[in-house]
């Protein structure tokens, strides 16, 4: 028996009706994407001089980028950001998604809302707002050391202003990641509360043998995405600069550095090329992160 194939005018219409649904998307993606994308690796392979115009100089750029102390001073930085930040931000988000899902907490609905209600706040507003509350001469700080005769430390001193970015960024992003979290509760089976009630297990047993292996993926994803927003960080430090000047530089964050080069100091070509390093980096330590979680949750 022999099968009986589409025409060909038929089977290149299917054809053009796959490329229909989603070439939208690819258009998109192309446009936002990888446009910028091949732009940015095309200006990091010339340099502007005044002397010279532009010329091509291949990897010149990424060898100047691998040896310069100010872009790798400020991936330490926040390096360190995200290894202290994360965990808090995530282990508070984490407690909130499960004292929420326990039912026991009282207005757990109006809790969830405004636990959440900060990721609504726009960053520059949440900055601002922080920074004046931060102020030692204008701001809660200061009215705290007038009220008491207290002498409490300045948060946006050059010791104290890493963690004073962290506290921001926690406060943004509790709700966002409790939501994650919240959200992959809600689809565990009943059924294994209901064989864990009978077997005799504690709300810590349950958490620890059902909860948290449930929403592995969910802790997964939330790490990577914070991972990423860490090495990303360029709103709080461009705003609170202002404020404080002498503990935030214009190389603070690479992001910020790469900002600072493009826009104040006219190297677009150096700019372009820090920022494809640092997104690299990113992707490296993102797919690590993500191995890892993969390789336990087998």
């Amino acid at each position: 028996m022999t099968t009986l194939q589409p025409p060909v005018a038929l089977r290149r219409r299917r054809s053009w009706t796959g490329w229909g649904f989603i070439g939208p998307f690819v258009l998109v993606f192309a446009l936002v994407f990888l446009a910028p994308l091949a732009c940015s690796v095309y200006l990091s392979l010339f340099r502007t001089q005044l002397i010279g115009g532009t010329t091509f100089v291949g990897f010149d750029n990424y060898q100047q980028a691998l040896q310069d102390g100010q872009f790798w001073d400020g991936v330490l930085r926040v390096g360190l950001f995200l290894l202290i930040q994360v965990p808090i931000m995530l282990g508070i988000a984490l407690l909130v998604a499960l004292a929420i899902d326990s039912g026991r907490l009282f207005g757990k609905d109006f809790f969830r809302i405004t636990v959440f209600l900060p990721y609504a706040v726009p960053a520059v507003v949440a900055t601002l707002m922080w920074g004046f509350m931060y102020g030692t001469r204008y701001g809660l700080v200061g009215d705290l050391n007038d009220a008491f005769g207290t002498k409490l430390p300045d948060p946006l001193s050059a010791d104290l202003v890493l963690a004073s970015l962290g506290n921001i960024v926690t406060w943004e992003f509790v709700g966002y990641n409790m939501l994650i979290f919240f959200a992959a509760l809600r689809v565990v089976p009943h059924s294994l509360y209901e064989a864990a009630e009978i077997d005799g297990a504690g709300q810590w047993r349950v958490i620890t043998a059902i909860k948290l292996p449930a929403i592995r993926g969910a802790l997964v994803i939330a790490t990577i995405f914070s991972i990423i927003g860490s090495f990303q960080l360029f709103n709080e430090p461009a705003i609170l600069q202002k404020l404080a000047p002498n503990a935030i530089t214009t190389d603070y964050t690479p992001n910020y550095y790469t900002y600072s080069l493009s826009f104040a100091g006219q190297q677009q070509n150096y700019s372009a090329t820090v920022a494809i390093v640092m997104g690299l980096i990113t992707m490296i330590v993102a797919y690590v992160v993500q191995l890892r979680g993969m390789r336990k949750g087998a």
